[in-house]
């Protein structure tokens, strides 16, 4: 007899991560966590502190030189995380 109502372990997961209200948060860290592999080791050395707030994705940085060339390019970077995560999950850069 075939069991006619199957769904993948994906499907099902992200039925879990939808009514767990836990799917937001994911993508969240894995924009955070996207940060230095995008960027490289030379930025990721001078960032202290990732955190998002209200969809702003907040990083502190230690070179005020750095912190205003990533400002120049906000929108590119904005644009690469999200399209990382594959899904608009933050609207904004701060650099601090």
């Amino acid at each position: 007899m075939k069991k006619t109502n199957t769904q993948s372990l994906s499907e099902i997961l992200q039925e879990v991560l939808i009514t767990q209200n836990l799917k937001e948060k994911l993508n969240e860290q894995r924009i955070i966590d996207s940060w230095a592999p995008l960027l490289g080791p030379g930025v990721a050395q001078y960032t202290e502190k990732l955190y998002i707030r209200k969809k702003v994705l907040n990083v502190h940085i230690r070179s005020a030189v750095l912190r205003a060339e990533l400002m120049m390019s906000r929108e590119k970077l904005m644009k690469a995380l999200n399209d990382k995560v594959g899904e608009k999950v933050i609207i904004d850069i701060m650099f601090r």
